[in-house]
């Protein structure tokens, strides 16, 4: 099952739930109090857990939202105190992102070997802070670039562009955003090290499903508040 529809289940399952609720109350048929200490961290809690179970691309952002939410709750329940939930969300946080690195890096592996001989070349390096670039490569050989961004936004369209090699691109996005545009016969291999943002790619098929196309383009993302999506 995709994880764009399990999503849409779990949010029409939460606003079912709540529907009832009020309106068992409105009948006078149940006393369920909705509005217990904290209740307001469920805003935090709800979206950050569904984000978990269906969003890979922000996993780690989600994460760290739903141990926040969690501990605040807690908090106004008076199970732990605020002073040591505070005390224990930079370590928790560093943990939730060290652990995302190791495995990430760890399933990864095969991808991150192949593109271990692939470079970006120097001159092929494209910035877009507080600001934005729109890069085309029609008709041209591209061998890869390296796209930054900073408070920006980069387009690279590569639709028209000729691929002779397998080929890399670096995507660096903080605060901001890459759109890549592919040729349409590559495979796309993403390997990705994301907090508070991630990588998209909405030409991803049915699982396992891979063309064998003679050439692949590997996207090397960093997102930090930002992200990269691939159409």
């Amino acid at each position: 099952m995709k994880k764009a529809r399990v999503g849409k289940w779990l949010w029409g399952l939460v606003l079912v739930t709540l529907g009832v609720i009020l309106g068992l109350r409105a009948l006078g048929l149940a006393e369920i109090d909705i509005f217990f200490p904290g209740w307001w961290t469920l805003f935090i809690i709800v979206p950050c857990a569904i984000g978990v179970i269906c969003d890979r691309g922000e996993r780690v952002g989600n994460l760290i939202g739903l141990m926040i939410g969690v501990g605040l709750l807690l908090g106004c329940l008076g199970v732990v105190k605020f002073s040591m939930i505070w005390r224990l969300v930079l370590p928790a946080t560093l943990v939730i992102v060290g652990v995302a690195i190791i495995f990430g890096d760890l399933l990864k592996k095969q991808i991150r070997k192949e593109m271990k001989g692939l470079h970006t070349p120097e001159d092929k390096v494209y910035q877009a802070v507080f600001g934005e670039q729109k890069l085309n490569f029609d008709n041209e050989d591209f061998e890869g670039a390296k796209l930054e961004t900073v408070f920006g936004g980069i387009k690279c369209d590569l639709r028209e562009a000729k691929m002779k090699q397998d080929v890399m691109i670096s995507a660096n996005s903080v605060f901001g955003g890459v759109t890549i545009y592919p040729p349409e016969k590559v495979n796309v291999e993403v390997v990705s090290t994301s907090v508070f943002g991630g990588v998209t790619d909405h030409r991803r098929k049915a699982k396992g499903e891979k063309k064998q196309y003679k050439h692949t383009l590997y996207v090397n993302a960093t997102c930090l508040f930002g992200g990269v999506d691939i159409r």
